[in-house]
């Protein structure tokens, strides 16, 4: 289930890791992280920015007119890109009818990534080729540009781009699912094809370490990459080291293998010292032995993932609604919610009279649809009838 854990998860793969969880500090990346984050400021930086002395471009000016584009939105967040001597707005324009586009879309695409009109022809067409690979035709590619213009307009790493397309191609990927990355996670991609082939060596070499099956093993990588492709942003050093950390720990290696399926490969993103923080933050909370800690890890994995600092949080949250350690600990997958659903749920199944004080607290768990099939159920419950199949009728004569 992990739902705290795929919000989580969601977040990190739609916005491409440019704004970190806070309910996740323990995160560790690659080492190629920090020159990515800083890839918009370095092209920013290559083009004139002093607004002050620079007048806008006249004949850019004119070009984005004659296609609609509101020039006060590029001026509102990127009014550097109108200040530049030489810019391709017509021929990128031209690329994109090309592809289908319209007019319309055409001036969404340049107000949403204005940066794309500095762009060479040359370089367009060429990421163009590129997606292709993936792309079941242009219709899909004028969406997906429309969807995620960044992520197209980004052309300095276009020969690993190319690399890991036929590498994740060849390790068996569909091409919907690299169309996913190259939009969601393009992170993943400019790193040089060697460094993620090291990454799915490690994870393989692991995976048949820790007990998996040969015949398996693929499905098992596919299924791993699929949920998280942000695991090949992490080092193979950094795999290494919480696999180990999960063995000293006492976790036998089907177990690690049951976490590492469980956690959806999030657990490489984490470091040991965050990991060992929480783990202990748990054994004081319930008062338990490492062996009964081990199994609150297996059964919710949150406990392992989560920092100290949400963890608190959560424990104080459900602690204010009057539900007890003791009912924790018995059910602890609640510390997946967040203290606003927990207590949004709480309320809804109060007004019902279901007392979650003094009972056990599984209503409260599950994604949204699995509480709102438990809320009907005992809804319904309430509202039926009760029947006495011993009780006289009264018929009247």
């Amino acid at each position: 289930m992990l739902r705290g854990i795929a919000h989580g998860a969601k977040h990190t793969f739609t916005l491409l890791l440019t704004r970190p969880q806070s309910c996740n500090p323990g995160l560790k990346f690659s080492s190629v992280w920090p020159d990515v984050a800083n890839r918009r400021f370095l092209i920013h930086s290559s083009y004139t920015t002093d607004t002050k002395s620079r007048e806008e471009n006249k004949k850019t000016l004119e070009n984005l007119y004659s296609l609609s584009v509101d020039i006060t939105k590029i001026r509102r967040l990127k009014e550097w890109v109108l200040l530049q001597d030489v810019a391709y707005v017509k021929e990128i324009a031209g690329i994109l009818q090309e592809m289908g586009a319209d007019k319309t879309t055409v001036a969404n695409i340049i107000e949403r990534c204005p940066e794309a009109i500095l762009h060479t022809p040359a370089e367009i067409n060429s990421q163009r080729a590129l997606w292709q690979l993936v792309c079941q035709n242009e219709n899909q590619l004028v969406k997906l540009i429309e969807q995620f213009p960044e992520s197209f307009f980004t052309t300095e790493y276009q020969q690993n781009q190319k690399a890991n397309i036929l590498f994740f191609q060849e390790l068996g990927l569909k091409n919907n699912i690299i169309t996913r990355f190259l939009t969601s996670a393009p992170n993943i991609f400019y790193n040089p094809v060697e460094n993620n082939k090291s990454v799915i060596e490690t994870l393989q070499i692991n995976y048949l370490n820790l007990g998996g099956s040969e015949a398996n093993m693929k499905i098992w990588i596919l299924k791993l990459l699929s949920q998280n492709p942000f695991i090949l942003l992490n080092t193979s050093t950094a795999i290494q080291e919480n696999l180990e950390f999960l063995q000293k720990n006492n976790f036998t290696d089907q177990e690690v293998l049951q976490l590492l399926s469980k956690l959806k490969g999030f657990i490489f993103q984490l470091n040991s010292a965050t990991m060992q923080k929480s783990m202990l933050f748990s054994k004081n909370i319930f008062k338990c032995s490492d062996q009964e800690l081990k199994q609150l890890v297996l059964k919710c994995p949150a406990l392992l993932y989560y920092s100290v600092p949400v963890l608190e949080e959560r424990l104080e949250g459900l602690l204010k609604e009057g539900i007890s350690i003791a009912q924790i600990r018995e059910t602890p997958m609640v510390l997946e919610l967040t203290t606003q659903i927990v207590q949004y749920r709480i309320k809804k199944l109060s007004a019902l009279g279901y007392d979650i004080k003094s009972g056990n607290l599984e209503s409260l768990n599950g994604t949204k649809k699995d509480f709102e099939v438990t809320y009907g159920k005992i809804q319904s419950k309430k509202e039926r009838p009760i029947f006495n199949p011993v009780a006289p009728l009264h018929i009247e004569d």
